[in-house]
């Protein structure tokens, strides 16, 4: 499947009256990595809300120790503080990337917005490098912003 085939797979699972909102961003994040060859590992990591970290509510792929990032650290609490998107080619060419696997050779990541505010973000690992392109981001904010509308 290419990605704009997963859209309506992607809001009938937002749309549906199953499930906890955790819920369904499990479903995305699987229905992501099972679905796209380049996504060998999805998460979304949410903001806390009185703590300068992000937590990991949901992921597909191989299990993670990452389930708590400072803000400022690697890409994922870069984005946390930069509120920009951020396409890492190669991994190993970033003094703070947090390896979460030897087999990673690229990361996207994006930040998620309600109301104007950072609450956090979708994680894309890949085991392909430069494995991510701007259609890539395109319609990992869109993800987003179905995720956002119903937190």
């Amino acid at each position: 499947m290419n990605i704009n085939e997963l859209k309506p797979a992607i809001l009938k699972i937002i749309g549906s009256s199953n499930g906890t909102v955790k819920d369904k961003m499990q479903a995305v994040c699987e229905l992501l990595q099972v679905n796209l060859e380049t996504y060998d590992w999805v998460g979304f990591y949410m903001a806390h809300e009185s703590e300068p970290t992000l937590h990991l509510w949901a992921q597909a792929g191989e299990p993670t120790d990452h389930t708590v990032i400072p803000f400022g650290k690697g890409i994922c609490g870069q984005v946390a503080v930069s509120n920009q998107n951020f396409v890492v080619d190669d991994v190993t060419a970033q003094d703070n990337y947090i390896a979460c696997s030897i087999y990673v050779k690229s990361e996207v990541v994006i930040p998620m917005f309600k109301n104007g505010k950072n609450i956090g973000q979708i994680d894309i690992d890949s085991n392909t490098p430069k494995a991510f392109d701007e259609k890539d981001e395109r319609f990992l904010e869109w993800v987003n912003e179905q995720i956002a509308a119903i937190i």
